[in-house]
């Protein structure tokens, strides 16, 4: 994503990269960014100081792990600036964390930045709404074989999606993995399953199965430029509003 990130930046007459965030000991820090994104030198190296970075900057454009989110939120609450976030996987003490820094930072935060997706959340929500409770909802998501938290962040946005289509909470009828004998299929349970493997960038498929016929709303995610595009335009329209914890949806008037 930091490759993808750096590449969209400079192409972007409107943006202006002024520094790049590795963790403490990685081999890349001190590197050019440029040549980290497979570019010519930009004359920018990597840093692992955060607090220098975001003295610098308007923005910063954030797919980490939770607990350095939580740490770039604090920072850019104090800094006043925008903090957008693609990074998934918080537990509830984290999202706590992120809404107090909300207080002072601009933030924006998705389990998914494409526009596809966002726009695939709101037809979920509609097919949601209209089927009702007789309709099984089943979610799926495959990644790549690195990917550490499931159901992945997307899958979530979607089930929560289908759930505020029907006026429920998630965590009421959320149902991950089954193994072994289960029983019947709970009455209302919106379900997850996930894949792990080679090299995918993201699949989702969120599944109504009714008696006798099925409708099935599909995203595939080509390459990971989609969701720094779309993390970008969040920065910008981030840029112009007050304080607070927005959605993708907020940016693209979803």
């Amino acid at each position: 994503m930091g490759q993808s990130l750096i590449r969209l930046i400079q192409a972007d007459s409107g943006l202006t990269l002024v520094g790049g965030l590795e963790q403490a000991g990685s081999s890349a820090v001190g590197a050019d960014l440029g040549t980290l994104a497979g570019m010519a030198p930009l004359g920018i190296t990597a840093s692992d100081n955060y607090l220098d970075l975001l003295a610098k900057a308007d923005a910063v454009v954030d797919f980490t792990a939770p607990e350095a989110s939580v740490e770039l939120a604090a920072a850019a609450a104090q800094a006043r600036i925008v903090h957008i976030i693609g990074t998934t996987g918080f537990d509830a003490a984290q999202e706590d964390a992120i809404a107090a820094a909300g207080r002072h930072a601009t933030i924006v935060k998705s389990g998914n930045m494409s526009l596809g997706v966002n726009l695939l959340a709101v037809l979920v929500a509609q097919a949601a709404r209209a089927l009702g409770d007789d309709w099984d909802i089943e979610i799926f998501d495959m990644h790549h074989r690195h990917k550490v938290d499931a159901p992945s962040g997307t899958a979530l946005l979607l089930g929560e999606a289908a759930a505020g289509g029907r006026q429920i909470a998630l965590s009421d009828k959320m149902q991950s993995g089954r193994d072994g004998m289960t029983g019947a299929r709970q009455a209302g349970a919106i379900g997850f399953s996930a894949l792990r493997g080679g090299s995918v960038v993201g699949d989702h498929e969120v599944i109504f199965a009714g008696d006798g016929e099925q409708i099935r709303l599909t995203h595939r995610a080509e390459n990971r430029d989609i969701f720094a595009r779309g993390a970008l335009k969040a920065a910008q329209w981030a840029a112009g509003q007050k304080p607070g914890v927005y959605s993708m949806q907020d940016v693209l008037g979803l």
